[in-house]
């Protein structure tokens, strides 16, 4: 059953991940955010307003340096007043629809970024398309894992938590976000937490076999959604995730590019591309039998 609005919660959400998929110390926290957003390599003095982009959510070990790219890239053109994050879901229950969260704020060490309640008010009056249900929320990292990361690019901006299914309707999940925005005057991105191909024994996926053909197989395999991403092809997203296995997040992705596409964007810059096996070859050296995709994309 879905919870309250979040106008009856006066709670904030408190991190589930910190201490282990990134630092718990607020300072160390907020040290590392901004590293990883203003070390990032975003192509010069591009000042491109992107509206819209993809983060990967693993441990900062893994991806946070992707996942900075994108900010940092979205940064350098536009001060929002609100981030509107689509996430992809890995609480294991079913949902036709969105869920939004029943929070007022959303903590992190060291600091409390500030939930979107109109938006969140407007968004969860469209009953065919978003709920309240903090079930998606509660143990859910897709989202968590990328707020100290917005607020070192953005430390004034609100945000809104969505957990997107994958389904084709996803598409008017984004577009409907996109409305209000509009209608409500806010300045606004869009951002997509979702990895990309999880190859290997470990994700019971193995079509190419085990070794590091296989894992360039995988890689290859995340090019075809990002090429589709950077096309702008926004109606083939989610048919290809679940053909391909390719990403974790298609519906947060697809609501994202059609958020994006709302407000006229109609192209995307792919800023960077690896995996863990990569990122994590000269720090943990693993075997080459499992790797999950990671991408820094923008669209304007």
């Amino acid at each position: 059953m879905a919870g309250p609005s979040v106008s009856n919660v006066e709670s904030r959400r408190e991190p589930v991940f910190a201490g282990r998929f990134y630092p718990a110390d607020d300072a160390e926290c907020q040290r590392a955010a901004e590293s990883f957003v203003k070390n990032a390599e975003v192509g010069g003095n591009d000042r491109t307003r992107w509206i819209g982009g993809l983060v990967p959510h693993a441990g900062w070990i893994c991806s946070a340096a992707i996942a900075g790219q994108t900010i940092a890239a979205m940064a350098a053109g536009t001060t929002p007043d609100v981030v509107i994050v689509f996430g992809a879901i890995h609480t294991p229950v079913p949902t036709p629809v969105a869920a939004l969260d029943v929070h007022r704020k959303w903590h992190v060490p060291g600091a409390d970024l500030e939930v979107a309640e109109f938006l969140h008010g407007k968004l969860s009056e469209l009953k065919t398309l978003f709920t309240v249900d903090e079930r998606f929320h509660a143990r859910e990292h897709a989202v968590e894992v990328e707020l100290p990361l917005i607020r070192a690019a953005w430390p004034n901006a609100m945000v809104l938590p969505v957990e997107v299914p994958v389904r084709e309707d996803a598409i008017a999940m984004g577009q409907r976000a996109a409305q209000q925005v509009l209608s409500s005057g806010l300045n606004a991105v869009y951002l997509a937490s979702s990895d990309l191909t999880h190859y290997g024994p470990s994700y019971g996926f193995t079509p190419a076999g085990i070794g590091a053909s296989a894992l360039q197989w995988a890689k290859d395999n995340d090019r075809r959604l990002l090429q589709l991403v950077t096309d702008m092809r926004v109606e083939q997203i989610v048919p290809e995730v679940r053909a391909r296995m390719n990403a974790c997040g298609g519906g947060a992705i697809a609501a994202m590019m059609a958020a994006a596409r709302e407000h006229g964007a109609g192209n995307g810059r792919l800023l960077g591309h690896t995996n863990s096996f990569e990122t994590l070859a000269n720090i943990h050296p693993q075997p080459p039998t499992d790797a999950v995709g990671y991408a820094s994309l923008v669209i304007a």
